[in-house]
């Protein structure tokens, strides 16, 4: 008996010694708590002189994060040491006050490890250099600050695996690691909405291929941005912040995806109407089903006014709220929520018939399982026969598993209609591009960013097309609209690689690149387009979209008619001018 209890007491203080052994070894990011629910930063006025200051804090902060072994090794807690610094920060008399904090916050991080080489040189087939010109500026930071930050970029790269930062595998996009998103925390909180600035700035600096494709003045952005997420006085006013600065991104995969309810127009209820932007102009496409109250618009109403305000007003009251690549992809989603708004009766100005027309409407709220098509492919089944000439395919509904089938099908067509007016259900570049080339084609490059490196971005040669067992023969009209986005993009790029294939109807969303997501404070979410992509010849994507051989877009006139005039265009690409447009509307009209 005494020696069991002997054992059992030994084997209790191994435990015991293990357990703190493995709490030890955990980063401080797992044990610091010190912040969870509150960073103990609460602002209600900002000088101009703190703006700026801030504004080198949040800089010096994330030039350490991803430079600094002490930093991005992991072994601080990079958030809280934030907090730790900003009272400081707050209460300095001037930048020099602030400089001199900062020197002694780096010098508390240790000395720097020796290595022989340094960083590696830049060099190499570059789309991006880091934008780093700011740590020389003496005038700004001081001798003592420059030197430490110099010393810092020249020294030898962070560890090979960072703690903030990866690459995902085969993409090699930045992958976030170990960003908290701190749900517990309560608003308003100065300190955490500066967290949520500084870090979405820091990654559009380092890891944002498009950075300078936004054509942002960045400085100014961060100086902008301090007082409005620093002041906001609850979590609507720190999300809507947010959804103003992530547009500045330009890059329709970045938005606070989580938030959208504060993204004006705000309010539960819609009109039961769908809105799509037609001649640049928002225009009821159909009317929804199921409505509690009689709905006095109808198919080709333009909308002029909602609650009086003229829609020119609306537009430019909202856009700023709207993190898009391009007009197009914002059309596309003011469009989504245009007569959102608090339920009710509305008073709606539209124009129907070239006359403007005074209406009242009721805004309702939608059921839970009322699903919106904002796709713009032909209805009915996948693969469909226009007419003996011509095949229909779209990616909307496609299966890998069905591709050869149809192509098989088709192979005595004149040509095969593509549609990605939509978001493919399957991925097509090397399953459909096979059939459709007839020597290895290359149809991309990318750029992606450089770990030992941050801010840079190489460029890089995609993968191929190689042709495949099966060739079809006839002609290939690829068929595109603001609804064609990110994958959609690429598969286009891809299948208009083909011999003589042509891409018809307007310009994409422009936001093309695998995403890579961003937790921020309080449990939101966000994004941006991970790597750059380009044509072979580095004809750059984002932003401009995929821009069409032939442009063809809906008309007012043939919405109302029921018309598909971009289908109608492809029909005519295959089959040649002659026909008589009366054939080319019956061909490209669904039978009922």
């Amino acid at each position: 008996m005494p020696r069991c209890w002997f054992a059992a007491l030994l084997f209790a203080f191994a435990l015991l010694a293990s357990c703190q052994k493995s709490q030890t070894d955990l980063p401080p990011i797992q044990t610091d708590h010190e912040f969870d629910t509150d960073s103990k930063v609460h602002l209600d006025s900002l000088t101009p002189a703190q703006i700026e200051n801030l504004a080198t804090v949040a800089r010096v902060w994330g030039f350490l994060k991803y430079h600094h072994p002490a930093v991005a090794s992991g072994t601080r807690q990079w958030d809280y040491d934030l907090f730790r610094l900003l009272p400081a920060v707050l209460a300095a008399q001037n930048a020099s006050s602030v400089n001199e904090v900062l020197v002694k916050w780096i010098d508390s991080l240790g000395p720097l490890p020796a290595c022989r080489n340094g960083r590696p040189f830049l060099s190499g087939d570059l789309d991006l250099k880091p934008d780093i010109a700011w740590i020389h500026d003496q005038s700004l930071l001081g001798p003592g600050l420059v030197n430490r930050l110099e010393t810092l970029y020249s020294s030898c790269p962070g560890p090979k695996t960072p703690f903030y930062i990866s690459l995902m595998p085969v993409a090699g996009n930045a992958r976030f690691d170990h960003e908290l998103s701190y749900p517990g925390i309560k608003f308003p909180d100065s300190g955490f909405q500066l967290l949520a600035l500084f870090r979405w700035w820091n990654i559009i600096q380092y890891w944002y291929p498009y950075r300078l494709v936004s054509q942002q003045d960045w400085a100014a952005v961060l100086t902008e941005f301090i007082p409005k997420l620093a002041l906001a006085r609850d979590k609507d006013a720190y999300s809507l912040a947010m959804l103003e600065l992530i547009a500045k991104a330009n890059d329709t995969h970045a938005n606070l995806w989580n938030s959208l309810r504060v993204r004006p127009p705000v309010g539960p209820c819609w009109l039961r109407v769908q809105i799509r932007f037609v001649e640049d102009q928002p225009t009821v496409i159909d009317l929804l089903p199921d409505a509690k109250h009689p709905v006095p618009l109808q198919r080709g109403d333009v909308i002029e006014s909602l609650d009086n305000v003229p829609v020119s007003k609306l537009i430019a009251d909202w856009t700023p709220f709207f993190a898009d690549s391009n007009s197009a992809a914002r059309q596309r989603d003011m469009g989504i929520s245009f007569t959102r708004g608090a339920c009710g009766p509305v008073a709606v100005t539209v124009r129907r018939d070239g006359k403007s027309v005074s209406l009242s409407a009721t805004r309702e709220e939608l059921p839970p399982t009322q699903k919106i098509n904002t796709f713009h492919d032909r209805p009915g089944d996948t693969f469909q026969f226009l007419s003996p000439e011509i095949a229909y395919l779209k990616l909307s509904s496609i299966k890998a598993t069905d591709v050869i089938g149809y192509l098989e099908k088709a192979q005595k067509t004149k040509g095969l209609i593509v549609d990605i007016r939509n978001y493919p259900s399957a991925f097509m570049p090397f399953t459909l591009g096979p059939a459709l080339v007839t020597t290895p084609t290359q149809f991309a490059s990318f750029s992606r960013p450089d770990l030992d490196n941050p801010g840079a971005f190489r460029f890089a040669p995609g993968d191929p097309i190689s042709p495949g067992p099966f060739h079809y023969k006839g002609k290939v009209v690829i068929l595109v609209d603001e609804v064609s986005q990110s994958q959609a993009e690429y598969t286009a790029m891809a299948l208009r690689a083909a011999p003589g294939a042509i891409v018809v109807g307007s310009t994409t969303a422009g936001a093309d690149g695998n995403a890579s997501s961003i937790p921020l404070p309080g449990s939101l979410s966000t994004a941006i387009s991970g790597i750059g992509v380009f044509y072979p010849d580095r004809r750059p994507t984002q932003r401009i979209g995929i821009v069409p051989d032939v442009v063809a877009k809906p008309t007012l006139a043939g919405l109302v008619a029921g018309r598909d005039e971009v289908l109608e265009t492809a029909i005519r690409q295959i089959l040649g001018p002659g026909i008589p447009r009366t054939e080319i509307e019956r061909i490209a009209t669904p039978s009922r």
